[in-house]
């Protein structure tokens, strides 16, 4: 008997695609996950090292990037999980949804770092 494999909604489609295609996706998966975890320990970074900044920019900057990395994440799964079963139905890869949010949040986490820094 064939193992059911986790998630049914990707491995239930399609054929199986080339190892080599399906190990990309994989890798892709992993570098949302460390940008996620980078941009988590920034944000507890940022926090909790007290870089002299004003504190409601601080604070913001902080909470930022960590929400900012929790989407990462999100977005590292919904990929996976949406460019997997692409490939195994043979059809265009669709567009990182999230990527955009987490781009405008980073540069917005920058300008609350500036502005932390002009008014301290």
């Amino acid at each position: 008997m064939a193992r059911q494999r986790f998630p049914q909604s990707v491995y239930s489609h399609g054929t199986e695609p080339d190892a080599r295609f399906t190990l990309a996706n994989e890798r892709t998966f992993l570098a949302w996950i460390r940008t996620g975890l980078a941009l988590l320990a920034g944000g507890v970074a940022l926090e909790a090292l007290g870089l002299g900044l004003h504190p409601a920019f601080q604070l913001s900057a902080s909470l930022m990037l960590m929400i900012t990395g929790i989407v990462s994440a999100l977005q590292a799964w919904l990929g996976w999980s949406r460019y997997e079963r692409a490939l195994r139905e043979n059809t265009p890869l669709p567009n990182a949804p999230l990527a955009l949010p987490v781009a405008i949040a980073v540069g917005l986490t920058g300008v609350l770092v500036v502005l932390g820094v002009l008014f301290k």
